[in-house]
């Protein structure tokens, strides 16, 4: 492994399909002092060439285990870009229990969450206005939403980024900074 002395840091942004994890991902890492990298969570997925269970409401156990997959390859190249003194932002859509068992997985600290929490009817605004679709078949946003909001431990920021400009939403990101770290 690649070591750094002067260390580094993980940030998680997730939230739900179209929440801006991606773009406010990429403005953060971009923003943040120093080496960053952007690690796309979703990217392990989109790597399972044969086999690929996708994660539907009623999914079975293997998309289960490839989901768990997904969030321990995205922590050790967390982990790894911290080794090497990079400030690692990663996004995905972490929800429920996985959360939580996400970041017990990421070994450096400081590690930081920000859950990208807009409103349903601005989640509806900004699907609409998306060149990809990412909702329609088993997903809605109000079924995305209800998993988020009732079912997703709170743990971090928790940021309603509904009236929020890519440019503001990190602006509160790193003004919040305190709030947002969780270990």
């Amino acid at each position: 492994m690649i070591k750094d002395v002067s260390g580094g840091s993980v940030h998680v942004i997730t939230g739900i399909q179209a929440a801006g994890k991606s773009t406010v991902a990429q403005a953060l890492a971009e923003r943040l002092p120093g080496r960053t990298a952007h690690v796309h969570g979703d990217q392990f997925r989109r790597w399972i060439v044969g086999g690929r269970a996708e994660m539907t409401p009623d999914a079975a156990e293997e998309a289960f285990r490839q989901l768990r997959l997904r969030h321990l390859l995205t922590a050790q190249a967390c982990d790894t870009y911290a080794d090497a003194g990079f400030a690692a932002v990663a996004q995905d859509v972490v929800l429920g229990d996985e959360l939580p068992t996400l970041v017990a997985a990421i070994r450096t600290r400081p590690l930081h969450v920000v859950v990208l929490a807009p409103l349903p009817d601005a989640m509806a605004t900004r699907e609409a206005g998306r060149d990809k679709q990412a909702y329609g078949g088993p997903w809605t946003v109000e079924a995305l939403d209800r998993v988020l909001r009732h079912e997703t431990p709170r743990v971090g920021l928790w940021l309603d980024s509904s009236d929020l400009s890519v440019a503001e939403t990190v602006e509160e990101i790193v003004r919040r900074a305190d709030e947002s770290r969780v270990a």
